[in-house]
């Protein structure tokens, strides 16, 4: 069992970022963001988005967030800003996948996450969900690399780094056709997606898109569920689909 299981919650109480705003953290030294700013910060955004944020979270968090930053610096892991957080950067890297939290069971049973690009929103999932066991599967060897990186830097237990292609994957994987919850950013969702999806997917499980739009979909293969938002600066949904019993999905 991961280090950082635990119930407590630490998001109520008064805000004490103060002047923390929108154009960046400020930090006592250049491309670092201090611990006590770190943790306000989440927690500010977390109020603002009503999203729990348990204690034991914390620093896990702020250490994906700092190695995120240094590898970073050397490959493009992300757009958003990292050596001058924005709001921004907290909500769609840290915030919009606790928000989503709800969605997923913390039991040991089969997640994959595709096109895990840099850790997000898997690795923020994974420390709220310690149980589950998660196979991140990333196409780009460097990313790759990283994602295994943060595996070990943060010693989370039950998480492994596939380096191939989502549609590549097949019954010599292990979990495939098993899997309990798949999810994705969906910056494309086509049928491609949603047909290597519903085979990596036991009967009955669930399909999480992480979405721009709120718009009920029913792709061959799942039947929807219901769609919530997440964050509201850009706004952004969790689009839920079930694994049809009836449809093999391709």
């Amino acid at each position: 069992m991961s280090r950082y299981a635990g119930p407590g919650v630490a998001h109520s109480g008064r805000d004490a970022c103060g002047g923390c705003g929108a154009r960046g953290l400020r930090r006592t030294a250049p491309g670092r963001v201090t611990t006590r700013e770190f943790r306000e910060r989440l927690l500010r955004r977390a109020r603002r988005s009503n999203t729990p944020v348990h204690t034991e979270w914390i620093e896990p968090l702020e250490r994906y967030f700092n190695l995120l930053a240094r590898w970073n610096a050397k490959i493009n892991l992300t757009a958003l800003p990292l050596q001058e957080p924005t709001d921004q950067t907290f909500d769609r890297l840290l915030i919009e996948p606790l928000a989503a939290a709800r969605f997923l069971v913390n039991e040991p049973d089969a997640w994959w996450d595709l096109g895990s690009g840099g850790g997000s929103p898997a690795i923020p999932l994974k420390i709220s969900h310690p149980l589950l066991n998660l196979r991140m599967v990333e196409a780009k060897a460097r990313k790759a690399v990283f994602l295994r990186e943060a595996v070990r830097f943060l010693e989370i237990d039950h998480a492994v780094v596939v380096n191939k292609r989502f549609d590549e994957l097949n019954n010599a994987d292990p979990d495939y056709g098993s899997g309990r919850f798949v999810t994705v950013r969906a910056v494309r969702a086509d049928r491609q997606l949603f047909s290597s999806a519903a085979r990596l997917l036991r009967s009955g499980g669930h399909l999480l898109l992480f979405r721009p739009t709120n718009r009920a979909i029913s792709p061959d293969g799942f039947r929807y569920l219901e769609s919530a938002q997440l964050i509201d600066a850009p706004r952004t949904y969790l689009t839920a689909l079930e694994r049809s019993t009836w449809n093999k999905g391709g």
